[in-house]
C-alpha cells in the first residue's frame, strides 16, 4: 500500500532485466508505476559506514545446517526468497521491501486496478502492524464496515501481527466468491470480526459529474497510467460547461504515479511548484506544473480524509499551499517518503526509501499527515444512512 518518479514513456512495467526507476506512493499495500531512469546517476549512498560488500560465511554455514539437517522439503528459490525478505526487512522501513517474482507479476494487476480480493489497500503503521489505509468504495470491505487504520490481527484464524504486507495481501486475495475472515483491532481498543466475500475488483481511476447544475464533481480512486488525460478531459469539460466551483474527491485514495499527481494538480496550477524531493535534507529535485490549467481560479474544494495516502496528499498539499483549494474532511494519511524499485534477473522487484517528499510550503507530512481547514467527520450511523456530511460541507461552502 508508495509517489512514482517517473519520465514519461510508452514502455509498460515488466519483469525484463531493464532497470525501472520510480518513485512509488501506496496502492494497495503494492506501489507501483511506469518509466525508465538511468539507475546508476542515483546510487550516491548515505551509508558510508557500511562495507561494499557482506561476509556470507555465516549464511553459508546456515544454509549447510539446514541443508544436511532438515526433516522435510525444501525449496532453493523460497530460500532466496526469504534471504532477501529478511535482509530488506532488517532496515526496519516497512516502505523498503523485497517483492518475490509471483509478488511482483500482481504489480500488472494493480497497476490496471483490476484483481479479485475484498478491496482494500494495505500499508503498515509506526508499530510495523499490518493496517487497512482505506477500503475501496462500493466493494466488500467497504460494505463489511473495514475502515482506515485498522489493525489486522488475524486472516483465516491465523495470527497476522507478524505478517509482512505482501504475506497479508497473499492472504487476503483470492477467487471470487469465496470468503476470507478477518479480525481487526480498531482505535487500540475494539476488537472486531468480519466475514468477506471476495469479489473481481476493478477500481476506476477518474469519475466526473455536473451536480446542482453548477458545480464539477470529480473523484479520483487511485493516480493510475490513465488518470491524467481523464481527469483533464473532466476539467476541460467542466470549464467549458461554466462550472461556478470544483469539489475533487480524494478520499480513501492511496496514491499512485507522481506525474499523474503533477498533471493533476496542473489543471489547478500555472508555473507553480507541486513538491520538492529532499534526501540528508538538500533538495534534489522540484517538480512544476506544466501544460495549461483550465480550472485556474476557480474556487474548488478538496475532500480528504485517512485513507488519503501520498500521491492524493502530494495533490492536497499542491492546491492547498498554491491557495488554489480549500481542504475539507479529516487528517489525511500521512506518507511522505518515495521508494525506488529496481527490476531484479529473478523477476523480483527490491523498492528502497530514497528520499522525503515536501509540499510547495516545505512541509514534509511523513506519519504527520495533512490537517484539513475544515474538519469534517463522518459518522458509523452516516455510513449506514447513506449520509455524506463531508460532500455536504463541501457543497455547501
Amino acid at each position: 500500500m508508495s509517489e512514482f518518479q517517473t519520465k514519461q514513456t510508452k514502455t509498460e512495467l515488466s519483469t525484463s532485466k531493464k532497470v525501472i526507476i520510480l518513485v512509488l506512493v501506496f496502492l494497495g499495500g503494492w506501489l507501483f508505476g511506469a518509466g525508465q531512469m538511468n539507475f546508476k546517476a542515483n546510487k550516491s549512498t548515505t551509508q558510508k559506514s557500511l562495507p561494499s560488500n557482506l561476509n556470507y560465511a555465516d549464511v553459508e554455514r546456515v544454509y549447510d545446517e539446514l541443508r544436511s539437517n532438515y526433516d522435510g522439503d525444501l525449496d532453493v528459490n523460497k530460500l532466496m526468497d526469504g534471504l532477501k525478505e529478511g535482509l530488506v526487512a532488517a532496515s526496519g522501513d516497512p516502505y523498503t521491501e523485497y517483492m518475490s517474482p509471483d509478488k511482483a507479476k500482481d504489480f500488472s494487476g494493480q497497476l490496471n486496478g483490476t484483481f479479485e480480493g475484498i478491496g482494500a489497500y494495505l500499508g503498515k503503521n509506526d508499530q510495523g502492524n499490518v493496517i487497512v489505509i482505506s477500503p475501496v468504495d462500493g466493494f466488500p470491505a467497504e460494505k463489511a464496515g473495514l475502515q482506515p487504520r485498522d489493525v489486522i490481527v488475524a486472516i483465516d484464524g491465523k495470527d497476522s501481527t507478524a505478517y509482512s504486507v505482501d504475506q497479508a495481501v497473499e492472504k487476503i486475495r483470492g477467487p471470487k466468491g469465496t470468503n476470507v475472515k478477518l479480525r481487526v483491532i480498531r482505535n487500540s481498543k475494539e476488537d472486531l470480526s468480519f466475514d468477506i466475500k471476495r469479489e473481481q475488483i476493478n477500481i476506476p481511476s477518474v469519475e466526473s459529474k455536473v451536480i446542482n447544475n453548477n458545480i464539477g464533481y470529480i473523484k479520483i480512486s487511485r493516480f493510475g497510467d490513465d488518470t491524467s488525460a481523464l481527469a483533464r478531459k473532466a476539467a476541460e469539460k467542466f470549464k467549458a460547461d461554466g462550472v461556478q466551483k470544483v469539489i475533487l474527491d480524494l478520499r480513501g485514495n492511496p496514491g499512485g504515479y507522481l506525474d499523474s499527481a503533477v498533471d493533476v494538480s496542473s489543471l489547478w496550477l500555472k508555473d507553480k511548484t507541486v513538491l520538492t524531493e529532499r534526501r540528508d535534507g538538500v533538495t534534489i529535485k522540484t517538480y512544476k506544473t506544466r501544460g495549461s490549467a483550465p480550472l485556474l481560479g476557480i474556487p474548488t474544494i478538496v475532500l480528504i480524509d485517512e485513507g488519503s495516502a501520498s500521491a492524493s496528499e502530494i495533490t492536497a498539499g499542491a492546491l492547498r499551499d498554491n491557495d488554489a483549494a480549500t481542504l475539507i474532511g479529516v487528517k489525511s494519511f500521512g506518507k511522505g517518503s518515495v521508494q525506488q524499485p529496481q527490476n531484479l534477473d529473478n523477476g523480483g522487484i527490491l523498492k528502497v526509501t530514497v528520499a522525503r517528499w515536501y509540499t510547495p510550503g516545505g512541509k514534509n507530512i511523513d506519519k504527520q499527515g495533512i490537517q484539513p481547514d475544515k474538519k469534517v467527520e463522518i459518522s458509523v450511523d452516516d455510513i449506514k444512512a447513506g449520509r455524506d456530511p463531508q460532500l455536504d460541507a463541501a457543497v455547501s461552502q
